[in-house]
């Protein structure tokens, strides 16, 4: 009998501490994500949801070394059903103002064929049957049809308004990259509903959207606008056109900016020459596919692998038909070299400053707008001021590319973030405080400015010590990373970012980079 009980005793206890071992692993396995990042499941394109516990993210100061094969998922971004955003999150009673969001377009077919493969098979027709697909897919489809009736500036009108080859053409966007931005408007929606931003009656003045002259960015643009106003009155609509990828509309002129760029891309071709990985795999690819190297390298694989591996296609195979090609398939071995010397690429850049100059440069224009409309709707909101007859531009779109989000992120010296994945987002949040804290929050406010600019808006009339800004990417709160809001501290009694650190920032400060006090200034100063 007393053995038996020990046996008990025993068999008892070693529960216990299989449930306490347990417990620990599972604590263990809680996924901590750094800021921004996506990681997908193992062997799927889709993102863990991600903690939301906390408003300001805490950056991971001890990230391991990046994994080129998840980070390529991650870039994929396939639409994700549990993914959540911080958008409209603010202290009790503050009061959303407007927003200002640019996005990149959605996935897309390659802008490049690797020689001697064939292109990847995708049918870039849109239908609700066939996934990834969205509850909006096909109402969308019907509204554009009546696109017609909206106002398109420039050569937008001559655009396709939907992607609509059964085999896709190069550039075109996907259904994929369609669902990314309906998803992107409906998260936008759902974040923004309790506002009330825009009245159900919104004029042609609250809403601006402007896209460059490609299809997917117009495309891009459209959905999610109809994710976030479905079923909008076409005839309130105007769809400004901007012609440079940079935004930068009638300031577009700036040698200095041109100079940085020639001088950082000869940085990224150091880089890649002393890469003898890299030249090792471009070589073994070349001789698969039965090209010289040098070809290979300028139908940039990259793009069209990332394409492949972003829908679940197999990598190119060819077979063995002449003296130069060995015959074989790429590999995701070989993938995984290219994306490990991007990754260290963007290392390299950050370490270097190149890139950060050329950044200032190629956003100011579209950051010192961004600015102005702040300032207007912050004065037009002002005590004792009456509304203006239409409004003020309370939601702005702008659908841009990779190169357009990539140095909007430096400028702000969110230089950490990760390059900008398909469909990715930048929201600005202008926000008034309750008038309850107007007074007490007056000064503080005030006191984080630059004296010199506060004293040039005191002369306007202007005070900006109730109004606050919010910066977030892709769904995360990144205010405090940024340049000008670093110093405001994250344990402040205000925990928004005054607007007038960031009309500072805009109107002088992001200058000081480049040793300049204004944009034409470091656009024609010759240095050395």
């Amino acid at each position: 009998m007393l053995a038996r009980n020990l046996f008990i005793l025993l068999v008892v206890v070693g529960a216990a501490l299989a449930i306490v071992s347990l417990s620990l692993q599972f604590f263990h396995l809680i996924p901590t994500t750094p800021m921004g990042e996506e990681r997908p499941p193992q062997g799927q394109g889709q993102g863990q949801g991600k903690s939301r516990k906390r408003v300001i993210p805490v950056p991971n100061t001890e990230a391991p070394e990046p994994d080129p094969i998840a980070e390529a998922y991650g870039y994929c971004n396939t639409p994700n059903h549990s993914e959540q955003a911080w958008e409209g999150h603010s202290p009790a009673d503050y009061k959303l103002l407007s927003i200002q969001v640019m996005i990149r377009h959605g996935d897309r077919y390659p802008l490049y064929a690797i020689p001697k493969t064939k292109r990847p098979a995708i049918d870039c027709t849109l239908s609700p049957k066939r996934k990834p697909s969205h509850p909006q897919l096909n109402s969308f489809i019907g509204h554009m049809a009546q696109g017609g009736r909206g106002r398109w500036e420039g050569t937008l009108s001559s655009l396709p308004r939907l992607p609509n080859h059964s085999t896709c053409e190069m550039g075109e966007l996907t259904q994929t990259g369609v669902v990314q931005h309906l998803r992107n408007g409906q998260l936008l929606r759902l974040a923004y509903k309790r506002h009330k931003l825009l009245p159900p009656n919104w004029s042609t003045k609250q809403v601006w959207v402007e896209t460059t002259g490609r299809s997917r960015t117009l495309q891009s643009g459209m959905a999610l606008l109809y994710g976030f106003l479905p079923d909008f009155d076409w005839s309130r609509l105007t769809v400004h056109h901007q012609w440079s990828t940079l935004f930068c509309g009638s300031a577009c002129d700036c040698p200095a900016r041109n100079r940085y760029l020639e001088e950082e891309q000869r940085r990224q071709y150091r880089l890649r020459a002393a890469d003898t990985e890299l030249e090792r795999t471009y070589a073994d690819m070349a001789r698969t596919l039965g090209l010289p190297p040098r070809q290979l390298r300028a139908a940039n694989p990259i793009d069209s692998l990332l394409c492949h591996l972003c829908h679940g296609l197999s990598f190119p195979c060819v077979a063995a038909g002449s003296a130069l090609s060995s015959g074989g398939c790429l590999t995701l071995a070989q993938f995984a070299v290219i994306r490990r010397q991007q990754l260290e690429d963007e290392v390299d850049r950050r370490r270097v400053g190149l890139y950060r100059r050329y950044a200032v440069l190629a956003t100011h224009p579209y950051l010192n707008r961004t600015a102005n409309r702040m300032e207007r709707f912050a004065k037009a909101n002002a005590p004792g001021r009456k509304p203006r007859a239409g409004g003020e531009e309370a939601f702005t779109l702008s659908s841009a590319h990779d190169v357009t989000v990539a140095p909007l992120l430096s400028a702000l010296g969110l230089e950490d973030a990760l390059f900008p994945r398909f469909a990715a987002r930048v929201v600005f949040e202008l926000w008034r405080s309750p008038p309850a804290t107007q007074g007490q929050h007056k000064g503080q406010g005030q006191g984080l400015v630059k004296a010199d600019w506060l004293k040039g808006e005191r002369s306007k009339g202007g005070n900006w010590g109730n109004m606050f800004v919010r910066v977030l990417y892709n769904g995360e709160d990144v205010t405090f990373h940024t340049t000008f809001c670093r110093s405001h501290g994250r344990n402040a009694a205000q925990p928004l970012c005054p607007l007038g650190n960031f009309l500072s920032f805009v109107k002088k400060d992001m200058f000081n980079v480049l040793n300049a006090t204004s944009y034409h200034n470091a656009c024609y100063r010759r240095t050395g």
